[in-house]
């Protein structure tokens, strides 16, 4: 990542899914795209979401990518509040959750 503004903007919606989506933050370093990493709940922290969702087009991010989980809250949520397109990128629970 360089100095310049983010136009990127890669979310998590909890830390067990962050080394999942750093990894669409390595492959966009590998193509000299600026972006920022974070980590936010749509359940647990639904005003946070409501305002980087927002605020991104403002800031100057052109896409958000965000992990789905199970449910897809998180890609839901931020799809709902912002013009940008958002895209969704699933991944699997852990196998204790599944069938809760």
């Amino acid at each position: 990542m360089s100095d310049a503004s983010p136009r990127v903007g890669v979310l998590a919606a909890s830390p067990s899914e962050l080394p999942i989506m750093r990894q669409a933050g390595l492959i966009l370093e590998k193509f000299g795209v600026d972006h920022e990493v974070r980590i936010m709940s749509s359940s647990r922290n639904p005003d946070l979401v409501d305002e980087y969702a927002r605020m991104a087009f403002e800031r100057g991010l052109k896409v958000v990518i965000c992990s789905t989980g199970l449910s897809g809250h998180l890609a839901a949520a931020v799809a709902a509040r912002t013009v940008l397109p958002v895209i969704g990128v699933p991944i699997a629970t852990a196998p204790q959750m599944v069938g809760n």
